[in-house]
C-alpha cells in the first residue's frame, strides 16, 4: 500500500466583515473557490507630465480592483438534511454577503432619531472593515464596488438554493486609510511580502538573461 495521502487540501478564499458589535455577522468562506480572478492595477503617477523630474515619481500604491464570481449551492447540505439549508436555502449566505454593503440598522435608527430631534449634522454610519482573503500571502482590506446576484434555482418556499455572485472589489491601500486604521498596516504588510517575492523571482530569472542586457 502507498502512503500517498491523495490530493492536497485546497485552502478556501473568504470575505470577512469585521464588526465589533456583531463579530460573526459577515464571515463568508467561499463554498467553491472562483476559477479565475481579474486584477487591474492603475499606477498613481505624479501627474506632472512634461517635467523631466516627475516622470518616474509615484504618489503611492497603485489603485487595484479585483473581480471574481463565486457560486453558492445548497445541494450538498440539502442532501445531508441540514436544517438551515432545508428551511432557508442559501439565503443566510447571501445575506452575509449583502451585509458588507449595508449600514447597521441600529445606527440608521439612531441617526433618524437624532434628525427628528433637530440635530443639524448627522455623520453617515461606518461600514465594516472588509477583508478579502486569498491564501496567507493575500489578506487585503477592500471595499465592495460592484455586487450582482444571479439567483438560479429556488425551493418550494422560494428560498434561493443556487446562485452566482459577481463581485467587484477595490483594494484599500495606505493612500486610503489613516495611520491608526488596522487596514493601513495590513496593506503595508501585503506590499512588503510582495517586494520579497519580487526579489525571489528576479534572482531566479537573472541566470536566464545571458548576454541580452549590456550591464
Amino acid at each position: 500500500m502507498t502512503d500517498f495521502p491523495g490530493s492536497p487540501k485546497t485552502l478556501k478564499g473568504a470575505l470577512i466583515g469585521l464588526d465589533a458589535a456583531n463579530p460573526v455577522a459577515s464571515i463568508i468562506v467561499f463554498q467553491y473557490n472562483p476559477l479565475k480572478m481579474t486584477r487591474t492595477l492603475v499606477a498613481q503617477t505624479s501627474g506632472s507630465e512634461g517635467s523631466i523630474f516627475e516622470t518616474q515619481r509615484l504618489k503611492g500604491a497603485p489603485q487595484e480592483t479585483i473581480k471574481i464570481e463565486i457560486e453558492l449551492d445548497a445541494a450538498d447540505k440539502l442532501e445531508k438534511g441540514d436544517n438551515i439549508a432545508t428551511d432557508l436555502g442559501i439565503y443566510p449566505q447571501l445575506s452575509a454577503l449583502e451585509m458588507l454593503v449595508y449600514p447597521k440598522s441600529a445606527l440608521v435608527i439612531t441617526n433618524s432619531i437624532l434628525l427628528g430631534l433637530g440635530t443639524i449634522e448627522v455623520i453617515p454610519p461606518m461600514g465594516p472593515l472588509t477583508l478579502f482573503i486569498w491564501g496567507p500571502q493575500r489578506i487585503l482590506p477592500v471595499r465592495l464596488t460592484e455586487f450582482t446576484i444571479n439567483e438560479e434555482a429556488y425551493d418550494t418556499k422560494l428560498n434561493p438554493i443556487q446562485a452566482k455572485v459577481n463581485l467587484g472589489l477595490r483594494v484599500l491601500s495606505y493612500n486610503d486609510l489613516s495611520l491608526t486604521h488596522p487596514g493601513y498596516y495590513l496593506f503595508l504588510t501585503h506590499q512588503v511580502v510582495k517586494e520579497v517575492f519580487a526579489t525571489i523571482g528576479s534572482i531566479g530569472d537573472i541566470s536566464s538573461l545571458g548576454d541580452t542586457v549590456p550591464f
